[in-house]
């Protein structure tokens, strides 16, 4: 997503499918596991599953042809590296402009390899 972007609940916009988006959204978070530069722009389309628009659904278009342009990036875990779990996390409660919710993040390293 390019930064910037604001995504809102959008109530004048046009309702789509919500099984659609929602399969959308969970194919999305399946990849984050290999593709975690996708899970910000995820978790904010994420956010309008229960009445998603087509603004929502553009943006979630436009993650999917970010995937198709960038097929070559992701994760690797060679079979080489120190089994030493290291985790952090952050919180921001009530950070977000648009409806005040609190936003928190969370990291785990094996050795020096990012798993979560």
């Amino acid at each position: 997503m390019a930064p910037g972007t604001k995504i809102g609940s959008d109530l004048s916009g046009k309702v789509v499918d919500v099984k659609t988006y929602r399969g959308m959204i969970g194919s999305l978070m399946y990849l984050m596991a290999s593709r975690s530069d996708i899970m910000f722009s995820t978790y904010l389309c994420a956010r309008y599953q229960a009445k998603p628009k087509e603004s929502h659904l553009s943006a979630v278009k436009r993650i999917f042809r970010y995937l198709k342009g960038t097929a070559d990036l992701g994760l690797w875990y060679p079979k080489d590296t120190g089994f030493e779990l290291t985790a952090y996390s952050d919180a921001d409660h009530a950070g977000c402009m648009l409806d005040r919710k609190s936003t928190s993040g969370h990291t785990q390293f094996l050795g020096d390899k990012l798993v979560s």
